[in-house]
């Protein structure tokens, strides 16, 4: 054993540049791994970034030019560390060959552990942070290999045409697993009732307006720039997902930011007003917009205002989604987990103060007068001319309404409906 550490001893400058070399192999191949595991919303929050988070979002803007200076650049580094583990080996007397193998193995193991799995299965952890720090020398060696790039394309492409002339790239979606989907779906009565209802609530965003679907203004928890997530330390998870910022001198949200997509490096930084803006959108507006209108920008998250252009509640992607997947869409069955509209007797119901009107029409089957409030609460308000009390009475078309009982702490109303015969 002393004879194999004299002779590594010996040889210090070929293991040093073997070790730099592992480095290099290892940097190559969490890039390669990172670049590639990046989502197209990882992709959009780093060319919102700052100058290296816009720099990787270049990079994989190219994929096919960063994956052949990922891959030309980690093949390189192996084929350098086998050539110095070769002369290493040959350094060896030939007495001591088996000593010389022994090496040779343990570096093989050490480049397929340190270099090829350990590096990838880290970078998948954390693409969008191991992208962001590898993009500056990445990008070096892509411009480095920029003169003969024009070459190995052509290389590529004339392998693919003499090796494979009939290779032809599998579409996304083929039409016959759209038709076996949906021989799939008829077979199964109870999947094609729940894909109908799907369908029908797609249909009804373009009638549904931001007002009744947002999550209204006083019961959204808000925070003054600059704010950091140790405020949530002290107060409860705000139930909308995210952590919502006003301007520095108004109550008016400027920023919203996800508090279910964040990385480690995001709890020790300062949140203003620019972090994650929101959009902004006249509450009258149908949420069918609203949804193109996020998308188109990619937000997540948008600010409901009035006429007077103060915001009166926001509406976010997820609030979206629930109602396009629900069997029930409610308003109060998302903000409160309660049942909007629940029967307590002959011609007699228990109601929320969000519960939309016209869902309610619906779940009473009878015809109900229009007016221009969308909930029950704001009906109220519009019949009574202030914010009810408990206690309060009014005539309602066929209905009486009366007053049951308001939360305090978030202005929870609960209503009594009564049908008159």
């Amino acid at each position: 054993m002393s004879a194999l550490f004299d002779k590594l001893l010996d040889n210090i400058p070929i293991l040093g540049a073997m070790f730099l070399l592992m480095i290099a192999s290892a940097f190559f191949s969490a890039s390669e791994a990172a670049f590639f595991c990046l989502g197209t919303a990882d992709r959009k929050r780093l060319a919102e970034g700052g100058p290296l988070a816009r720099l990787a979002a270049g990079l994989i803007a190219a994929p096919e030019r960063l994956l052949t200076a990922a891959l030309l650049g980690n093949l390189m580094a192996n084929l350098m560390f086998f050539t110095l583990s070769s002369i290493l080996l040959f350094k060896f007397p030939e007495d001591q060959v088996a000593l010389g193998g022994i090496v040779s193995l343990c570096t093989l193991v050490g480049l397929i552990v340190f270099c090829e799995m350990l590096p990838k299965n880290i970078a998948i952890l954390a693409p969008r942070a191991i992208a962001t720090l590898t993009a500056l020398p990445l990008g070096w060696v892509v411009r480095l290999l920029t003169p003969i790039m024009p070459v190995l394309e052509g290389v590529n492409v004339l392998s693919r045409r003499l090796l494979f002339p009939k290779f032809i790239s599998e579409p996304y979606l083929r039409i016959a697993d759209i038709e076996r989907a949906v021989k799939l779906s008829k077979e199964d009565a109870a999947l094609l009732r729940r894909e109908q209802k799907v369908l029908q609530n797609i249909v009804s965003l373009a009638d549904v307006t931001a007002e009744e679907m947002m999550r209204p203004r006083p019961l959204l928890k808000t925070f003054r720039p600059p704010v950091s997530l140790d405020v949530l330390r002290d107060v409860s998870f705000p139930q909308s997902g995210y952590l919502l910022v006003t301007e520095a001198d108004t109550e008016e949200i400027a920023s919203a930011v996800s508090l279910k997509r964040l990385f480690k490096e995001d709890f020790r930084r300062q949140w203003g007003e620019h972090s994650s803006p929101v959009l902004y959108v006249p509450w009258s507006v149908p949420v069918a917009e609203v949804l193109e209108q996020l998308r188109h920008a990619n937000r997540e998250v948008a600010a409901v205002v009035n006429e007077f252009g103060e915001t009166i509640g926001i509406l976010t992607l997820d609030d979206i989604a629930e109602t396009l997947f629900a069997r029930e869409p409610s308003r109060a069955r998302r903000l409160y987990q309660r049942t909007p509209i629940t029967k307590t007797g002959a011609n007699l119901w228990h109601v929320n103060g969000l519960a939309n009107l016209r869902h309610l029409s619906r779940q009473l089957d009878i015809a109900l007068p229009v007016h221009e409030s969308v909930t029950v609460a704001g009906l109220l308000q519009e019949l009574l001319e202030r914010f009810p009390n408990v206690g309060d009475e009014c005539e309602w078309g066929p209905c009486t309404l009366r007053v049951l009982s308001i939360s305090e702490a978030d202005r929870f109303i609960t209503v009594e409906l009564r049908l008159n015969q």
